[in-house]
């Protein structure tokens, strides 16, 4: 699904204000992990924000997100606070996990499992 300049705006300002709120206390939003906000996708409407996160270590993920939607209402109006004078309505937020780093670490590592023999010098040279 495509979304519109004003939902690509929208969410980049939404990335920026969850990126400022949680680096005021990270630890209270994540504990230890390392976390980082990949990317937002708007509703059409702009009521709903789907925030995508990478977290590392990746075995710490499942804390990271069950403590994060323990602290959804307060981010949300932390979120308000911030952008409630430029919009109607402050969207409801949603976390979802981004494994992009993930996926693309086990093609490397099966890239370089694999066994591919070197080309013989005399069949470069046919060619």
């Amino acid at each position: 699904m495509t979304q519109s300049k004003r939902q690509v705006k929208f969410g980049r300002q939404i990335q920026k204000d969850l990126g400022d709120i949680f680096q005021k206390d990270p630890r209270h939003y994540f504990g230890h992990s390392l976390v980082t906000i990949t990317g937002v996708e708007m509703s059409p409407d702009l009521s709903f924000a789907k925030v995508f996160l990478s977290v590392f270590p990746i075995k710490d993920a499942e804390e990271v997100f069950f403590k994060l939607d323990e602290k959804k209402s307060e981010v949300r109006k932390h979120l308000g606070n911030k952008i409630g004078k430029q919009v109607r309505i402050v969207p409801e937020i949603a976390f979802f996990h981004d494994n992009t780093e993930e996926e693309a670490s086990k093609m490397d590592q099966l890239i370089d499992s694999l066994n591919i023999p070197k080309a013989d010098e005399n069949d470069e040279e046919e060619e």
